[in-house]
């Protein structure tokens, strides 16, 4: 614990002082990788961790998308895109959408680790939320505190905030989605799409998904 709360430290300070580093480098654009087509099938195979899904079952489309809780891009992308995406397509039973997690530094992880113990049905609200106030912890001097005071709003204890940090299983699952994106998919930065299996990084607009969508739907 003492070891993982000073790499926190460590990381927030750095970050702070060089600008967020390679989570904020440029106005990343959505783009094809050139062969990045992946078979569903093994995007959906068994992860370290269940995966939580918004959405039908069934829905012609799915989404998946890598992000790391520290990453400013997924955070604009969850502020000023995701609303949308989940009112035009994900709530009209068109799109399945499901956020793995990718974390680039341990307060990433920790993030996550927080999130995913308020319950599935809390997951994804959590994570929203934590990306609304990122400026409040990710890139603050005691980014612990600035946590455990964001997450007081979702109902969580500083007995159960503690605790959760000291989960070492929970610690290894949340890495183990993420290395697993990187060795079989080529994951090496956030965030990162999946369409029905087609690759595509960095930020995308409702413009883009609009037409992604379109393309696969004829809609």
């Amino acid at each position: 614990m003492a070891f993982f709360v000073s790499e926190i430290t460590r990381r927030s300070l750095l970050a702070t002082a060089m600008g967020v580093l390679a989570l904020s480098i440029g106005p990343a654009r959505a783009e094809k990788a050139g062969s990045g087509s992946f078979p569903i099938a093994e995007l959906m195979a068994p992860n370290a961790l269940p995966d939580i899904a918004e959405g039908k079952a069934d829905a012609p489309v799915t989404i998946i998308e890598y992000a790391s809780m520290t990453c400013t891009h997924c955070a604009a992308f969850h502020q000023n895109v995701f609303g949308d995406l989940k009112k035009n397509y994900i709530d009209t039973g068109k799109v399945r959408f499901i956020l793995r997690e990718f974390p680039l530094d341990p307060l990433a992880t920790a993030a996550f680790m927080l999130a995913r113990e308020l319950g599935e049905d809390k997951r994804d609200a959590a994570v929203n939320l934590l990306f609304s106030q990122q400026k409040n912890w990710a890139f603050v001097d005691k980014p612990l505190d600035g946590l455990a005071n964001v997450l007081k709003q979702a109902g969580m204890g500083q007995e159960r905030f503690e605790a959760i940090l000291k989960d070492q299983a929970l610690y290894e699952k949340v890495n183990k989605v993420r290395d697993r994106a990187a060795e079989k998919f080529g994951v090496n930065s956030t965030p990162t799409f999946f369409v029905n299996g087609e690759k595509y990084t960095g930020e995308v607009s409702l413009a883009d998904i609009d037409k992604i969508i379109a393309a696969r739907t004829g809609k």
